[in-house]
């Protein structure tokens, strides 16, 4: 069976439905204004990525075949991200992806800056700068899923990798977003 392609915009919301909509400014701001503000947080020192992390909730509810449909998934997908020289919070990422690699099997690569804006902007996705994450298959490089948008907690990017190889394999994609962390957003200043 063929999965289509997320539909465009679908990140763009689901950012802006994590926004407080309190102020009178905010509320008359365009849904793409308000999604890019709320998904950039900049830091300049790994004290400052742990600080907004340590906002960010920690997924605790895992499936019953989480372990198993990671495992067994495993040669089917592979986990890309952008980075860049210097970037505090890809340097933290990448660390939690090692890690994620190791325990589960999964391949983990870098993509260059141009590659990463063509993904972003064929899926809708604000362009919030390094680090982003994809998961996508391994036989088709147009079907991915982003799962990580700035560093995250580990639990929690482990559960959106989990979701995306659902996604990818089936799952309807309305049930994977609603069940994905919240994108924590966090990047590193560009110099």
């Amino acid at each position: 069976m063929a999965i289509k392609p997320i539909e465009p915009g679908w990140a763009a919301i689901l950012l802006t439905a994590a926004l407080p909509l309190s102020s009178a400014h905010a509320q008359q701001e365009a849904p793409h204004e308000a999604a890019l503000r709320a998904a950039i947080h900049p830091v300049t020192t790994l004290a400052e990525a742990r600080a907004w992390l340590a906002r960010v909730p920690v997924t605790r509810d895992f499936p019953p075949d989480f372990d198993g449909v990671m495992r067994g998934q495993a040669p089917l997908f592979v986990i890309e991200m952008s980075t860049a020289p210097g970037c505090i919070a890809c340097a933290d990422l990448w660390a939690k992806l090692l890690a994620l690699r190791a325990r589960y099997g999964w391949q983990a690569r870098t993509l260059n800056a141009q590659e990463a804006m063509l993904r972003s902007g064929r899926l809708g996705l604000p362009w919030v700068g390094n680090p982003v994450v994809w998961v996508r298959a391994v036989a088709d490089p147009n079907r991915m899923v982003p799962v990580a948008i700035g560093t995250d907690h580990s639990a929690n990017l482990a559960r959106n990798s989990y979701l995306a190889a659902k996604m990818l394999t089936g799952v309807r994609v309305a049930v994977g977003v609603r069940a994905m962390s919240k994108f924590t957003g966090i990047v590193s200043l560009v110099r």
